[in-house]
């Protein structure tokens, strides 16, 4: 599969289970200095959570259960979103679990890198990749022009 370059990680979405929240924004505070030059797209709570204690400008979508997910989803498929960063609880019921799964099904698509826990997030935020990897943006010509 041929892999046409893309631009260096600009916007990161950042998503969190109830439980996750607080070790999210810590970590977001924490790394404020990589993130601080990045759009953040978020979804509903986390957002707001995140603007009040960290004060850097987040764009809030709608709660994860109302479709926040998905949101970031569709943002993945358009191009727009270079870094997922999702706390998610693995010990606490999930509700919208099929909603889990289309995100991070749409993220190893499109080739998106994304962290699921702070230690995976910190290998990727601390990487020199950071601030010059060049993602390869997978080539689904051939699936589109398939005749069904």
């Amino acid at each position: 599969m041929d892999y046409p370059m893309t631009q260096t990680i600009r916007t990161v979405a950042l998503v969190a289970h109830d439980n996750c929240k607080q070790a999210l924004i810590q970590w977001v505070a924490n790394n404020r200095q990589y993130l601080q030059g990045c759009e953040l797209i978020t979804t509903g709570t986390t957002g707001r959570l995140l603007s009040e204690h960290t004060q850097l400008p987040v764009t809030r979508l709608n709660s994860g259960p109302l479709g926040g997910d998905q949101q970031i989803g569709a943002r993945i498929a358009e191009g727009r979103v270079d870094l997922l960063i999702f706390f998610w609880d693995p010990l606490e019921p999930m509700s919208h679990d099929p909603d889990i799964k289309a995100l991070l099904r749409i993220a190893t698509l499109w080739n998106i890198p994304f962290a699921c826990n702070e230690s995976s997030a910190d290998f990727i935020i601390q990487s020199p990749c950071f601030q010059s990897y060049q993602r390869r943006e997978p080539d689904f010509s051939v699936y589109e022009q398939r005749k069904v």
